[in-house]
């Protein structure tokens, strides 16, 4: 087996930093700017891409003792550190927003929004809902991400052990239990509602699977698949189909139509057919994946990636974990401050301008802060 490679990919870091600044626009819903966000030029969104490059990261930052063959248990382990600093900060972001909305609950709207993202339960009942929030069985919608690379994270090691070994093996196993819990709609549960979990990890996975296997592949020097210039056209021409699709309300009409024949005519099912996120349809799956072909394959990606101007947004990348959790609140502060003061362009435009010098501001003080220490691809930095 080659030797593991030791490289930081700053191309990671640039699109998961775009990444980051996407999915702080989509959590504040309602505002102009989401209409420049990926979501509207394709059948994914940033969260898909997340969770790819997560599981890249896994594998770079995880990976090499197995690749070595004989990791200690410490070594083998590291994961499950990695997501109780995951579980700690998503208690920390849940908590910040119970007390956000216990604080302006009697502001107008506010007991509305709370219901939708299920945050009125906790401010109703908070000793019933505080341990379940905390145990993430209960759920709020735009903080619900990180429950899933906790649980993704916790089966890290296991992923790892097996994919050095069996690399494409695994990669058919996640593609088969994907494919399972789509076709029957498994759901991870909630606790007290039945809500189930927007991200399924039994769904997502598959993702996070690709991307460590893809992260060991980049450990060694190889790539997972080859480039060959028909794949290369293929994934493009299915990236501007979903463009196409996403934009025209006319093809999205005659392609909705084509997939519900498929479903109802020739008994194709609906993880084929349809868009559900929770389950990560098929059209997502591929979207996202034939995104991630595109840009690995394009040099003008690490030429981006390695350009001054576009620093700052690597430097997001760098420390999405501080970024990503800091924007979950500042989102939710925003939508309280929409709610009271109702739609402004200018305001909008204002809370976002804000909350990304804010977001700045904290990767670089990140940044100065490990200076002096060396420096590596980690998942959810």
């Amino acid at each position: 087996m080659p030797e593991p490679v030791h490289v930081r990919d700053h191309r990671i870091d640039l699109l998961r930093g775009l990444a980051l600044v996407m999915i702080f626009i989509n959590h504040i819903p309602g505002t102009i700017w989401e209409n420049v966000t990926s979501r509207n030029f394709g059948f994914s969104d940033a969260a898909e891409g997340f969770v790819l490059m997560s599981g890249i990261a896994t594998g770079l930052a995880y990976g090499v003792p197995f690749l070595k063959g004989q990791p200690t248990w410490a070594q083998a382990l590291r994961p499950w550190r990695r997501a109780l600093t995951l579980w700690w900060v998503h208690v920390l972001v849940v908590i910040l927003i119970v007390v956000l909305f216990s604080l302006t609950r009697d502001q107008t709207g506010i007991l509305e929004m709370a219901e939708k993202r299920n945050i009125l339960p906790v401010l109703n009942d908070p000793a019933e809902f505080l341990p379940a929030l905390i145990l993430v069985a209960h759920q709020f919608a735009y903080a619900d991400i990180l429950p899933l690379y906790i649980v993704l994270m916790l089966a890290a090691p296991a992923i790892l052990f097996l994919a050095v070994r069996w690399p494409f093996a695994v990669i058919a196993g996640a593609v088969l239990l994907w494919f399972l819990v789509g076709l029957a709609k498994l759901k991870m549960p909630t606790y007290p509602l039945e809500n189930g979990w927007l991200f399924n990890p039994l769904a997502w996975q598959v993702l996070f699977v690709t991307g460590i296997v893809t992260g060991l592949f980049i450990r060694q020097g190889r790539r997972l698949l080859p480039v060959r210039p028909w794949a290369l056209w293929l994934a493009i021409g299915f990236l501007i189909l979903s463009a196409i699709w996403v934009q025209m309300p006319a093809v999205a009409a005659w392609g909705g139509h084509g997939l519900w024949v498929l479903h109802e005519y020739a008994g194709f099912p609906a993880i084929v057919t349809s868009f559900d996120k929770s389950f990560l349809f098929l059209p997502r799956l591929l979207h996202i994946l034939a995104l991630a072909y595109v840009l690995s394959a394009l040099p003008v990606v690490r030429r981006l990636a390695a350009q001054p101007v576009l620093a700052p947004l690597v430097m997001l990348g760098r420390h999405s974990l501080p970024v990503f959790a800091t924007s979950t609140v500042l989102a939710f502060g925003a939508q309280v401050i929409k709610s009271v003061y109702g739609p402004s362009i200018l305001l909008d435009t204002a809370l976002i301008l804000t909350g990304l010098v804010m977001l700045f501001a904290l990767a670089q003080a990140q940044d100065s802060r490990k200076r002096q220490k060396p420096v590596a691809v980690t998942p959810f930095a």
